[in-house]
């Protein structure tokens, strides 16, 4: 809600501007879905979290097929078991499910929390590598969200794609 305040704030002191002063300013717009989506930091940050989480994700995954086949084996056994057994078995069963469970649970939180850490990161990345180059190329203004339209004239979006794969 504060950007549109903000672009219709920067709309109506354009359009209270004298054309001369409007003709001198130097505007520039970078799209922020294709920035985020196809920066090299994205891919980077993308195989750190891959890295990070890799061996939970596996454990998980072995943890989900050992209950699966403990459930089968109930399955297929329950008829030769005692009543007392088979409502053991059951119970760890529940158990090992509820563990499962909290287990994924926290797996989904930790990945969250991490993800949103490195989209922060890149997301600073990406803002400070816009103001190197509005002001290495002396513009006076550079929008970055909010924006519906922008002709190619003003567009620095690629520019900033080619910045940050220099950083890279």
């Amino acid at each position: 809600m504060k950007n549109l305040k903000f672009i219709w704030l920067l709309f109506a002191l354009f359009i209270a501007a004298p054309a001369s002063y409007a003709a001198d300013l130097k505007i520039g717009v970078v799209n922020a879905g294709v920035v985020l989506d196809k920066s090299p930091q994205k891919a980077a940050a993308l195989a750190r979290l891959e890295k990070e989480f890799s061996a939970r994700s596996k454990s998980l995954e072995a943890k989900h097929k050992a209950l699966r086949a403990a459930q089968e084996k109930l399955n297929k056994d329950g008829a030769i078991l005692s009543a007392d057994q088979r409502r053991d078995k059951e119970r760890d069963l529940l158990s090992d499910q509820r563990e499962l469970q909290r287990l994924q649970d926290e797996y989904s939180e930790d990945l969250s929390i991490r993800r949103n850490e490195e989209l922060r990161k890149l997301e600073k990345d990406i803002a400070e590598t816009i103001v190197d180059l509005a002001k290495k190329e002396s513009y006076d203004m550079v929008l970055y969200q909010g924006v519906i339209f922008a002709s190619d004239k003003v567009d620095l979006t690629n520019k900033v794609l080619e910045m940050l794969k220099a950083k890279k």
